[in-house]
């Protein structure tokens, strides 16, 4: 992979990333030499078991985090520290609990010295791009998970990031609103086309949302395979019963799941859950105290 950006803005090259910490004297990879891009415009999912270090590759990106070895680089230049040409968007909902809708979204631009003027438009833009303009005066607990984490996505995209970088946005979901969500976002990406880097557990959300998915192996991470996704766009409700969806996730749940076996451990046995066809023969945890 080259280093050299293609056209465009928000490109981003992860190279050689090492991320190691120590815990009582000793030191532990938590991602190891990994690469990946994310080109401009494009939608790219990150998914793996449980700690093989998908969020800590997003925080690195959002210079939240430094990398032990190795580079990222943001349109050729390397990441420092945060900043507002990434937006970054998480599982809790980050709003200020005092602020209107409005007010929230236009929080980010205030402290760029935006005029009050121009920063009301623009959120009030932003806020009908994610059918929210109707609530912009109320408060955010006055307001549904799904539109919190909507109100969430409108702050983070209003200081016109190049990058969206978003962990497990929709997690705390339930699953109807999910899907919602999902659409929502896809719709508002194909509009704007920023360059996204998606953390999730959700196979089905990967396919349905990315052009490329990324599949991490148990810790320490690294990049176990790369899968184009061929559905072309605008995504729709209706393709997540063709065949190609069903054919992709079937190939990402059997990717998955031998990297959750091996994150669980040893014990679960090479084949699987062998052990967990034990009978008690009626007498429950008798049996086995």
């Amino acid at each position: 992979m080259s280093d050299a950006p293609k056209a465009g803005r928000g490109h981003i090259a992860i190279r050689d990333l090492t991320v190691r910490y120590t815990q009582h004297g000793s030191s532990i990879d938590a991602v190891s030499n990994v690469s990946l891009d994310v080109q401009p415009g494009e939608f790219v999912s990150i998914i793996g078991p449980s700690g093989c270090g998908k969020s800590t590759l997003l925080n690195i990106v959002a210079g939240f985090l430094k990398p032990s070895d190795g580079k990222v680089l943001l349109d050729g230049a390397p990441i420092k520290g945060p900043g507002a040409d990434r937006g970054v968007v998480f599982q809790q909902y980050s709003l200020f609990p005092w602020m209107s809708v409005r007010k929230n979204v236009e929080f980010g631009l205030k402290m760029q010295g935006v005029s009050a003027n121009a920063r009301t438009s623009a959120a009030r833009t932003l806020l009908g791009l994610a059918g929210l303009l109707a609530f912009e005066n109320h408060y955010p607990d006055q307001l549904s998970g799904g539109m919190k984490q909507r109100v969430g996505i409108v702050r983070a995209l209003a200081t016109s990031p190049q990058v969206m970088l978003m962990d497990e946005p929709f997690g705390a979901l339930d699953s109807q609103t999910r899907v919602v969500m999902q659409e929502i976002l896809t719709n508002m990406w194909q509009q704007l086309r920023l360059s996204v880097m998606f953390i999730t557990h959700d196979i089905e959300e990967a396919v349905f949302l990315s052009d490329r998915v990324y599949v991490m192996t148990a810790r320490p991470g690294r990049i176990k395979a790369e899968i184009p996704i061929p559905l072309p766009r605008p995504r729709t409700p209706d393709m997540t019963s063709s065949p190609t969806f069903l054919a992709l996730v079937r190939q990402l749940k059997s990717l998955i799941r031998e990297e959750s076996l091996a994150a669980m451990g040893g014990e679960l046995g090479a084949r699987g859950l062998e052990g967990f066809d034990r009978s008690l023969a009626g007498e429950g945890m008798q049996a086995v105290l």
